[in-house]
């Protein structure tokens, strides 16, 4: 079996598995649902050679971590010296579009590109336009595609067992429609098989105070997202809740719940299941590059299209514009100035 070469753009929390960068965040390695850094080293036929990074602390953990992975303090370097067929882009929003555009030009194979998809709309098309040029595969990491129970729930929603859908909602603490609520929406996109085709949005505008820095201006809010078969979702995420995770999906037969890697089913007869991934499963960023690596060596097609991931991202740039204009249904895909709108995610 062929082996592919790898590198990381970005040494840091999700990226490096550094747990320095972690702290600074106040988040825990441990806790995510995987890293760039694990994922790579874990496959059997991935050669993870190399990272790049600006901050010194961080390449030179890389290097013990990796056990001698070259490292470069600037990944157009990298880009231009390795010769990579994998290449993950582990920063925040705003260099995504650069630098999924130059490691497709440089002929990388697959780009595994964290979440959100891009700041604008138009980054993310000409994100798509540069891999489809160069016949490079784009997977954005929206984890919750890659984990088996949600694929489960996909499929009972999909074969009618919770009957007619009545309605769904999302809920989650910390705000952050950009960076957490991209993880929601995706997910609810993936579960209903549906996309989403307006927004009625207000936006939390406390002003909380970012843990990625002052650079970033990531409000959470309240509003409706209507999908293609008229089915409303209602959004619950303000800038200081405290509420689990949570997306419900409700029909005419029970309703099933999620929020982590773990599903639970009510069905309104009193019965009811849960499906639980084992202890020893592997993360879905585990999950992902196994079947990057699978379409990679058999050609296979890949079970998602980057253009699900530009359609959350739209569907988020709509809350923005709905909330300009006091809630107003914004309806997808967007037009005129509200294509523009950034969102400051980190």
């Amino acid at each position: 079996m062929s082996n592919f070469k790898a590198g990381i753009i970005g040494l840091g929390f999700i990226g490096g598995a550094d747990q320095v960068s972690g702290d600074a965040l106040g988040q825990q390695v441990a806790d995510l649902d995987g890293t760039h850094f694990v994922a790579l080293s874990r496959h059997p036929q991935v050669d993870l050679v190399c990272g790049s990074s600006r901050d010194d602390g961080r390449r030179e953990r890389f290097e013990k971590r990796s056990g001698g992975a070259k490292t470069y303090s600037d990944w157009r370097e990298m880009l231009a010296t390795e010769n990579l067929d994998i290449v993950s882009v582990a920063t925040y929003a705003p260099q995504h579009a650069g630098m999924v555009i130059e490691a497709a030009r440089q002929g990388a194979k697959a780009i595994f590109c964290e979440k959100p998809i891009a700041q604008t709309v138009p980054d993310s098309e000409r994100m798509l336009a540069a891999c489809e040029e160069s016949g490079t595969l784009l997977v954005i990491n929206h984890n919750r595609r890659f984990n088996p129970q949600y694929r489960r729930l996909r499929d009972v929603i999909a074969a009618g067992e919770l009957g007619e859908l009545t309605s769904a909602s999302l809920q989650w603490g910390s705000g952050r429609l950009g960076n957490v609520g991209t993880h929601m929406i995706d997910a609810l996109q993936m579960l209903t098989s549906q996309q989403v085709v307006a927004v009625s949005g207000t936006l939390d505008l406390t002003g909380r105070a970012d843990c990625r820095g002052p650079a970033f201006k990531d409000p959470g809010g309240w509003g409706m997202l209507r999908l293609e078969s008229g089915l409303i979702v209602t959004v619950d995420a303000a800038d200081e809740a405290r509420v689990p995770a949570q997306i419900t999906v409700n029909g005419t037969l029970g309703r099933a719940m999620t929020g982590g890697r773990d599903v639970t089913i009510e069905f309104w007869t009193g019965e009811s299941k849960t499906w639980t991934s084992p202890p020893d499963a592997g993360s879905s960023m585990d999950l992902a590059i196994e079947e990057i690596v699978r379409t990679l060596a058999s050609e296979e097609p890949f079970p998602w299209s980057p253009c699900e991931s530009m359609r959350t991202l739209e569907a988020i740039v709509g809350f923005h514009a709905s909330h300009a204009r006091d809630a107003a249904w914004t309806s997808l895909p967007l037009s005129g100035n509200d294509r523009t709108i950034e969102v400051q995610s980190g």
